[in-house]
């Protein structure tokens, strides 16, 4: 009795907050939870921090989009310019135009927080294409992270249009070109464009309706999608554990690294601010999109040199060198200059998101993988990443063919012609080069484990010879350099069996041989150098 006398007393007397947390977790289990999760060990490589990065920027542009829906009016009315910006003076411009120009000139701190907003949309979609990029090339989307990578696409994918819909919204010129470009390109597709056109338009373009229709999608719809999958995406990564880089004490089944609480969570929270810091400077000092220098949208205008932002040249781009073929039947004409790039545009998408999938066919492997791979330990894969890239970068020299004409002086046919022919050559060119770099990088680590480090010292020997001193290697980068596991390339086997009856071999299997072949067949990886080999050459029998 006394016991229990004394436990409630120790409870009247404890501390508000220490009865707070008692209370929620006797109802909640917070205290579980956290003890199951607070410990968590997560590694420390340099390369993590990229995607806390995009989660960050996404915090930022939460943050800031917040106080710019106080100020910002979704509509396009049109009213005649009143402000303090005295060029644009009674010009007449859609109510949001102007109470952009109201954020940016009459607001306190309002340019600064549309800055911010705009390079953090950047700086997240960049993040994000760098993140997704070292989670390919490391082979950290393998078994059990493939639904992750997945979201990890489309969180990349709705960014690209969240942040297409969030540059429309001030209808000044240069964004109202960018929607007419996007309305003449869903014109393009079959059947349903114009449904879809009138539907997001509200009638002929530009029509009353866009902006507002624009606002919701760019601060409700896509957003919380987004919010969603971030979500989602965050409780995966704890659920299977953080992937590692290899090394001594690291395996499969452990994670070596530092706690969540406190040392994590100090260094994630310093990051933050800093990286908050960084765009926070960008953008006092480099101007995006200087709406009262271009005016407001007028459909009888063009902007010259009327860009898109960087992630959204690649489809652009697309469309400008794409020769302007068209197909007339039955009375209707389908641009095929148009509707083949916006063919090609999710098709790309599309093989990025199912690669996981397809290499876990072609390899045949079921396993779980928490042991990420250096890039160079899979040429094949480096290779398709490195294409990728070119290809996406060769078409945002497309997508900007008209820039580079005038700043270079050069032939905007040139050009175009150079983007069109490189579209196709660039990426083979890619691959064969990457592909060609990663096998003489695993040459030289069989070289550098077989025989040592390269010291720099010039030794001769008795009868002449001069040779240079090699350190043998440490146990750990032995390690390092020979625990990546390499493939056996999937045979189909004898179509004839012992007793000389043909077995059947489906096309699938066939198909999935013949791949394998191309990712792990002869010339597609060097052997790493085997015990025996590493104890002779050690031994004394041609090692200086």
């Amino acid at each position: 009795m006394s016991t229990a006398t004394d436990t409630k007393r120790a409870e009247r007397n404890a501390p508000a907050g220490e009865r707070v947390a008692d209370w929620a977790d006797g109802r909640l289990g917070i205290y579980t939870l956290a003890k199951a999760n607070m410990r968590k060990i997560f590694p420390d490589h340099w390369s993590f921090m990229l995607g806390e990065i995009c989660l960050y920027s996404f915090v930022i542009i939460i943050l800031t989009g917040v106080y710019l829906t106080l100020f910002f009016t979704p509509s396009m009315n049109e009213i005649v310019y009143h402000g303090p910006y005295v060029p644009l003076q009674g010009v007449r411009m859609s109510e949001a135009f102007a109470s952009t120009m109201e954020i940016s000139f009459e607001v306190r701190g309002g340019l600064l927080i549309r800055q911010i907003h705009h390079w953090a949309a950047l700086i997240f979609i960049a993040a994000m294409m760098v993140h997704m990029m070292r989670v390919f090339f490391t082979g950290a989307f393998r078994k059990p992270r493939e639904v992750n990578w997945l979201f990890g696409f489309l969180l990349l994918v709705l960014g690209m249009f969240t942040g297409f819909t969030g540059y429309s919204l001030p209808d000044d010129l240069l964004s109202g070109t960018g929607v007419r470009f996007t309305q003449g390109a869903i014109l393009s597709v079959p059947i349903v464009g114009t449904y879809i056109s009138m539907f997001l338009f509200g009638g002929e373009f530009p029509g009353h309706d866009f902006v507002g229709r624009f606002y919701s999608i760019h601060i409700l719809l896509l957003p919380g999608i987004m919010l969603a999958l971030l979500v989602g995406h965050l409780i995966l990564v704890v659920y299977h554990k953080h992937t590692q880089y290899a090394g001594p004490g690291r395996t499969e089944k452990n994670v070596v690294g530092m706690p969540l609480l406190p040392v994590y969570m100090a260094k994630a929270g310093g990051f933050f601010f800093l990286v908050f810091g960084i765009i926070t400077v960008v953008a006092a000092i480099a101007t995006l999109n200087p709406i009262w220098s271009i005016g407001p949208y007028r459909v009888d205008q063009v902007s010259t040199g009327a860009q898109p932002d960087w992630y959204m040249g690649f489809a652009e781009g697309l469309i400008r060198v794409m020769p302007g073929w068209e197909i007339n039947a039955w009375g209707h004409t389908l641009a095929l200059g148009v509707f083949i790039p916006l063919l090609i545009f999710p098709l790309v998408l599309g093989a990025i998101a199912v690669y996981p999938f397809i290499e876990s066919w072609v390899t045949g492997d079921k396993r779980e993988h928490h042991i990420l791979d250096r890039p160079r330990n899979a040429p094949t894969r480096t290779g398709f990443g490195v294409a990728w890239l070119t290809a996406y970068f060769i078409m945002l020299i497309g997508g900007g063919n008209d820039i580079v004409a005038t700043h270079f002086n050069l032939s905007i046919n040139a050009i175009t012609w150079f983007v069109r022919i490189f579209f196709f050559a660039g990426p083979v060119l890619a691959f064969i080069i990457t592909k060609r770099i990663c096998l003489g990088l695993q040459r030289r680590d069989r070289e550098k484990v077989l025989h040592g480090r390269e010291s720099g010292i010039i030794k001769r020997l008795p009868h002449g010879e001069f040779i240079e001193v090699h350190e043998p290697l440490s146990q750990g980068d032995l390690f390092t350099l020979t625990s990546h596991e390499q493939y056996e390339p999937i045979e189909v086997g004898p179509t004839v069996d012992e007793n000389g009856v043909e077995r059947k071999v489906s096309l699938v299997k066939k198909t999935q041989a013949k791949l394998s072949q191309g990712f792990y067949g002869e010339g597609n990886q060097i052997p790493k150098p085997t015990a025996e080999e590493y104890k002779e050459i050690t031994s004394g029998h041609g090692h200086h």
